[in-house]
């Protein structure tokens, strides 16, 4: 299989403009690389414009590329117009398999033949997303990869990086190259996961967070300070494994598990999530809006940006120094 030498590539196609899709848009401009962006929405140039513009300052302030052009972006209606020539594709479309199915065929037809395909998906697999490219495509559908970013992807430096049954070695290989060469930390799965390994541990939290909710058990204020004041400080340098580990001091995680591994039997968590009621639903949204205190979202984006930029720059010099750790 011939790929594109990625040293090369100079313009590469974001498929969607949404909020994942945008930032990444807003990503390779701060990279230096010019962006065609495919959004069939008419409001798609404008909505762009704003997202990028919001992110601009923070890119700035984590450093640009030579050459980085915040305007250097188009908008197409059409998608091969879009692919026309680009060095690499990253389709943002929205949740559902179907959509996915279509639209990746799509760009395994139309896209540059040495191109890789990355999809932004949180939680399908690409053996399921690709079925139709596979069936109609199958020569593009060898170079479909997933690249799981987190949000904010110009902001937030992971990607989750895995194939599906019919994605080819070195497409894989290739893609978890490209979003280190481009200044991501990559995690390149061993094997497909439902939801990935990041969404699946945020997503137990957050079905703990919604059951203490439903049952009035605490607010969302006191639920985020207990992360952002708690456990959310260690885990900008440590994760939940090298927490624990420490946590069981001289003896690391062997004394912590045999110390404490009873009480993994105590009824803590309640990894089911709770229904949905319109009830739950309406004591969330009202317990956020109360958190919030009337700050609009651009001001709760402005400030996040802020927040995780100063943790990012703190540990950027020692985060290299532990295992597993990069910045």
């Amino acid at each position: 299989m011939e790929l594109r030498d990625m040293k090369t590539i100079d313009t590469v196609a974001c498929v969607g403009a949404g909020v994942i899709g945008g930032g990444w848009a807003a990503y390779f401009l701060a990279r230096g690389l010019r962006v065609r962006v495919w959004d069939p929405a008419p409001e798609a140039g404008e909505r762009l414009a704003r997202l990028v513009d919001n992110a601009w300052p923070a890119l700035t302030e984590l450093g640009l590329a030579e050459g980085a052009d915040k305007d250097a972006w188009t908008v197409h209606t059409d998608l091969a117009e879009a692919l026309e020539g680009v060095g690499f594709v990253q389709e943002s479309a929205p949740e559902n398999l179907e959509m996915k199915q279509r639209l990746l065929a799509d760009i395994a037809a139309a896209a540059p033949a040495d191109a890789v395909i990355g999809s932004s998906t949180s939680g399908y697999s690409m053996t399921e997303m690709a079925r139709t490219a596979v069936a109609e495509a199958p020569a593009g559908a060898a170079r479909l990869v997933v690249g799981h970013p987190f949000n904010p992807p110009y902001l937030i430096p992971l990607v989750e990086v895995v194939g599906g049954e019919h994605t080819a070695a070195a497409a894989v290989d290739w893609a978890a190259e490209w979003y280190t060469l481009i200044g991501k930390s990559v995690i390149r799965m061993d094997r497909e996961l439902p939801g990935f390994i990041a969404n699946r541990l945020q997503e137990a939290l957050w079905r703990e967070a919604l059951h203490m909710i439903d049952n009035g058990e605490a607010t969302a204020e006191q639920i985020d300070r207990s992360i952002t004041d708690g456990p959310g400080l260690r885990w900008p340098l440590l994760g939940p494994m090298l927490t624990f580990h420490l946590a069981g001091g001289q003896g690391g995680m062997a004394h912590n598990l045999d110390h404490f591994g009873p009480s993994l039997k105590s009824p803590w968590t309640r990894l089911e999530a709770p229904e949905l009621t319109k009830k739950l639903r309406d004591a969330v949204v009202d317990s956020v809006d109360e958190a919030t205190k009337g700050r609009t979202i651009d001001e709760l984006i402005r400030a996040r940006d802020a927040s995780v930029i100063a943790v990012r720059q703190a540990i950027g010099s020692i985060r290299r120094d532990y295992p597993g750790g990069r910045e």
